[in-house]
Parts: structure tokens; C-alpha cells; sequence
């Protein structure tokens, strides 16, 4: 038998007392942080440095600006 460490005991202890459609959400979750991705090293982006030029890049932050920091509350 596998003996579990202490943080292992105390989630299953709280696993054992809930209902069977709340063990397969915590067991949903537990499955996409074992799969979440690590992310890219820095190396790997070089490639992409210089993609935009300057131009394109104002153009780019102004829509950022524009459009992401505004709240639709109708949209919900």
C-alpha cells in the first residue's frame, strides 16, 4: 500500500465527503493541472521578434487600448 503524504489525506478526506458530481469536478480540475502547459521558453520567440513594424505596432496598442479596457455590460 502507498502511503499518501499528509496534504494527499487531507484532500482525500474532504473528497470522500462530497457528492459523486462535485468528485468529478475536483477530479476534472486535478486532471487540467497535471495537462496545463508548462509554457515556451524565451529562446523560442526570438523568431518572432521583429514581426511588426513600429507603425503596426501603434496601431496594434491603440486598438488594445481602445477596445479591451471597456466594459460592455449589456453583452451579458
Amino acid at each position: 500500500m502507498i502511503a499518501l503524504t499528509e496534504i494527499e489525506q487531507e484532500i482525500v478526506s474532504y473528497v470522500h465527503g462530497m457528492a459523486p458530481s462535485q468528485q468529478d469536478e475536483v477530479l476534472a480540475f486535478v486532471r487540467s493541472l497535471a495537462t496545463t502547459p508548462v509554457g515556451v521558453p524565451g529562446k523560442e520567440l526570438l523568431g518572432f521578434a521583429g514581426a511588426f513594424s513600429l507603425d503596426e505596432l501603434v496601431v496594434l496598442q491603440e486598438a488594445i487600448e481602445a477596445d479591451c479596457e471597456q466594459v460592455n455590460h449589456d453583452e451579458w
